[in-house]
């Protein structure tokens, strides 16, 4: 399940007692506050905490204004000015910790971005739910003959069932196999040493679940979200990518409404693709030939402007 009984209990309870403050409070974001998001097929995204909102990155870009200043952009401007221009300190100045549960595979993609502050369940400390994840037929597709780190063609639906047989298998007899590993008796009420929890851990596949508290300043937040929300993502971390996104276009709607304008669904170009651009504009046909990119860029190019 994705949620456990105690961890809906500590929910329903903090929803329940709700306090004063006299911090900055987006109403966006205080929806979300511990509700947990579904995400695949045991897992989800919880909005923990929060800090700060569109007010404060404006508070903290305004911070250089003299004195003197006549009259300042009025907010949404200001922050559009800031994203465009690649400000990034003053994004730094909001931040949100976020609860969730996500496959091992997943996590270790996740964890490349250094940028934020993380504490994972212990396996070492506790033991490891029965939870592994299993993926839609629909996700189930060969390499890629283009792209070395991607998916291509959907498997045939006799060769999908065929995989799955085999995640499930494997995914059952190794979690037997840790329990058996970890016991302190056996079936027969044997008392048995049992073999410590972090070495038992070690059998364990890919696909089983963890859990962690992810905190990260927005700026870092973007640029995770920059990545792992594009449509060239792996399906799994985009999935999680995409309802961090809603939360935080409630948390900060004119941040986020600057970030998707620009770096969701913007683009960068090379000086060779501006060049190749600018004269398509003129009326010129430009091949990847003559274009002076290698097939790979030139692929990207016309990417963008399709």
């Amino acid at each position: 399940m994705p949620v456990t009984p105690d961890q809906q209990a500590e929910i329903d309870a903090l929803r329940a007692s709700p306090r004063q403050t006299l911090r900055a409070v987006s109403d966006g974001a205080e929806k979300h506050l511990y509700t947990a998001h579904p995400v695949l097929d045991h897992g989800f995204v919880r909005l923990i905490d929060y800090m700060g909102d569109d007010a404060a990155i404006c508070q903290a870009a305004r911070v250089s204004y003299g004195k003197g200043t006549k009259s300042v952009q009025n907010d949404e401007g200001l922050i559009r000015y800031l994203m465009r221009h690649w400000h990034s300190t003053p994004f730094e100045m909001c931040e949100i910790k976020l609860h969730v549960k996500l496959p091992v595979f997943v996590a270790r993609q996740w964890i490349r971005h250094r940028t934020a502050n993380v504490n994972e369940y212990s396996a070492r400390y506790s033991i490891l739910d029965r939870e592994f994840y299993m993926p839609d037929p629909s996700q189930l597709a060969a390499q890629s003959t283009i792209n070395n780190q991607g998916r291509g063609a959907s498997l045939t639906p006799d060769e999908s069932a065929r995989v799955l047989d085999i995640l499930k298998g494997d995914a059952a007899q190794t979690y037997d196999h840790y329990a058996e590993m970890i016991a302190e008796e056996g079936p027969d009420g044997t008392p048995k040493q049992g073999l410590a929890r972090e070495l038992a851990r070690m059998n364990l596949p890919a696909n089983i679940y963890t859990q962690w508290y992810w905190k990260v300043d927005l700026h870092n937040l973007f640029h995770f979200l920059r990545l792992r929300a594009d449509a060239h993502a792996q399906y799994e971390i985009r999935v999680y990518a995409d309802v961090i996104c809603n939360i935080v276009a409630d948390w900060v709607p004119a941040a986020y409404g600057a970030f998707a304008d620009y770096r969701l669904g913007g683009a960068v170009l090379s000086a060779k693709g501006l060049a190749c651009l600018q004269r398509m504009l003129k009326g010129e046909e430009v091949t990847q030939e003559t274009s002076g990119m290698s097939k790979g860029e030139w692929r990207e190019f016309q990417g963008v402007l399709a």
